[in-house]
């Protein structure tokens, strides 16, 4: 069984978790982490557009990318460490987040990634726009976690009051 890990900033040590308790002991685990593109990118355009005359080496997106690179690596780390199961693949990749997750959970028997929107309650906004992306594209079984215990059932909106019943259209 080959199982990815999603991890995340804020999130992460639920998915870690849940992969240490759903998972076999035998289970290749691959951590994977990905960072958008978006901050180093605008700080390359800003330097290239107004701050960067004369002075290419000195470019504030390459720090930006370094910095990213370099807090991954610590991130990858701490996870696999927390998973303690040997062997663990560790991922980096750059681009549109929620994309370069579906691309890289092509070959996953399962995927495992934990809730990053609005906690307090049960829903759809529970889910941040790169989580639903995945969780809808995902080539693979999906095992999404909350990061806290979930909310009760209290917490649903209430159901619609119901309307007029509807008339059959005419073809």
């Amino acid at each position: 069984m080959t199982v990815l890990v999603w991890i995340t900033e804020g999130t992460w040590q639920a998915a870690i978790d849940a992969a240490r308790t759903h998972t076999p002991a035998d289970a290749g685990i691959t951590l994977l982490y990905v960072t958008g593109g978006d901050v180093a990118e605008a700080a390359h355009g800003a330097f290239a557009g107004l701050l960067g005359r004369g002075r290419p080496g000195r470019d504030p997106g390459d720090q930006v990318q370094a910095l990213a690179e370099n807090a991954a690596a610590d991130l990858l780390a701490a996870a696999a460490r927390r998973l303690d199961r040997g062997q663990v693949s560790r991922r980096y990749r750059h681009g549109r987040v929620e994309r370069e997750v579906v691309h890289a959970a092509q070959d996953a028997d399962l995927l495992i990634c934990a809730r990053d929107g609005d906690r307090r309650r049960l829903g759809p906004r529970s889910l941040g726009h790169a989580t639903r992306f995945v969780v809808d594209h995902a080539p693979c079984p999906v095992l999404l976690v909350w990061p806290e215990p979930a909310p009760g059932v209290e917490s649903l909106q209430p159901a619609p009051a119901p309307g007029p019943p509807q008339q059959p259209r005419q073809p």
